[in-house]
C-alpha cells in the first residue's frame, strides 16, 4: 500500500491517514484487512456513524477503504458500494430590518471620515 501511494504521489499526511485508517479498519475486524468482505466494510462504517465520527472522518476512511482495496488489493467488488457523505449547506445569516436599522443608525459617524477618506482618494487620481 505505501508502494503504491508513493507511485501516486499522495501527500505524507495523506499517507499517513491511510495507513491509521486501515489500522484501525484491522483492529476492527481482528483479522487481516485483505480477508474483509463487503460486509466487513458496511459493518466499520456503521461503527463508525454509531460512534459519532464527523462527515470528514467518515469521507477520510472511505477514501482510505477504496485506495486499499481498489489499487493495492485490486478487489472493486468490495468498494463498489461506499459512498462519500455530503456535509448540508448552511444558510447565511440575514440580518433582520431591525437589525439593518440598528446597523446604519451606528454608521454615520463613521460615514463622515469614510467620506473624506474616499474624497482624497478620488482627488488624488
Amino acid at each position: 500500500m505505501i508502494e503504491d501511494m508513493t507511485i501516486r504521489k499522495l501527500a505524507p499526511k495523506t499517507q499517513q491517514g491511510y495507513i491509521r485508517t486501515i489500522k484501525d479498519f484491522t483492529a476492527f475486524l481482528g483479522r487481516p484487512p485483505d480477508t474483509a468482505s463487503f460486509d466487513d466494510v458496511r459493518r466499520f462504517q456503521l461503527h463508525l456513524a454509531e460512534n459519532g465520527a464527523h462527515i470528514p472522518i467518515v469521507n477520510h476512511t472511505v477514501a482510505a477503504l477504496r485506495f486499499f482495496f481498489r489499487v493495492t488489493l485490486r478487489r472493486t467488488d468490495i468498494i463498489e458500494h461506499t459512498t462519500f457523505l455530503h456535509e448540508p449547506r448552511k444558510l447565511p445569516v440575514v440580518l433582520s430590518p431591525e437589525e439593518v436599522a440598528r446597523l446604519l443608525d451606528a454608521a454615520p459617524r463613521h460615514q463622515r471620515r469614510l467620506d473624506r477618506q474616499t474624497d482624497d482618494l478620488i482627488h488624488r487620481f
